[in-house]
């Protein structure tokens, strides 16, 4: 996976790793990341940028290979991020703390029944361009599920191993003119034909620094 050895009991260890659940604040210590984290002093965030709350689950699947990540492709009818890679979720609804979004919205677009769920805690707040503070919801999976998307928001479900997505020589830094004219830097990976990159690759990167203590390239 990387230079690191992993740990015996790697999946009390992933958890030892995260924030405990909580309803989303802000917890002494922990560094929000952004998507303008690799352009600094080009892109930024508006002054007065207003943050929707929003929760997506990462769903660590327990193979007997080893650990995978459920990630979906969006479906190409839809009007943001079109055809991009994601983790199931969404924005909060009123009076709903992160987790319940992240498994609402798993059932919802992935057919993922929450007692296939695992809880294992809360990763690094990410803060999207597009004006949503996500709060990444990290829960074992047990095998024996069965999935189907919703046409109106996924066009795929397909799970990558969570070695490959821990692996920092895997992550590239991608770049991209917006259309005001500022260039956007950003994480990105391919495994096998499926482009990761974005606000997905950036809060699988800081997924990465919280577990091994890098810090951010």
């Amino acid at each position: 996976m990387n230079d690191l050895s992993p740990p015996r009991d790697l999946k009390a260890w992933i958890a030892d790793h995260l924030d405990p659940l909580h309803d989303g604040g802000a917890v002494a210590g922990v560094k929000r990341r952004s998507d303008y984290d690799l352009t600094p002093g080009g892109w930024t965030a508006p002054p007065d940028q207003s943050l929707t709350p929003a929760s997506v689950l990462i769903g660590l699947v327990e193979r007997d290979a080893g650990y995978t990540v459920l990630l979906t492709r969006r479906s190409d009818t839809l009007r943001n991020h079109t055809g991009q890679v994601a983790f199931p979720g969404g924005r909060q609804d009123p009076g709903e703390r992160p987790w319940q979004t992240a498994l609402r919205e798993a059932h919802e677009e992935i057919g993922l029944e929450q007692h296939f769920v695992s809880l294992a805690g809360l990763s690094t707040p990410y803060q999207t361009g597009t004006g949503y503070l996500v709060t990444p919801v990290v829960g074992f999976v047990t095998p024996g599920f069965e999935l189907t998307p919703n046409p109106d928001e996924v066009a795929d479900i397909f799970e990558t191993p969570f070695g490959f997505l821990m692996d920092p020589k895997n992550y590239e830094q991608h770049e991209r003119e917006l259309p005001n004219g500022e260039r956007r830097r950003f994480y990105a990976m391919t495994h096998e034909d499926r482009y990761i990159w974005g606000a997905t690759a950036g809060i699988l990167r800081a997924l990465y620094d919280r577990l091994y203590g890098a810090a951010l390239a």
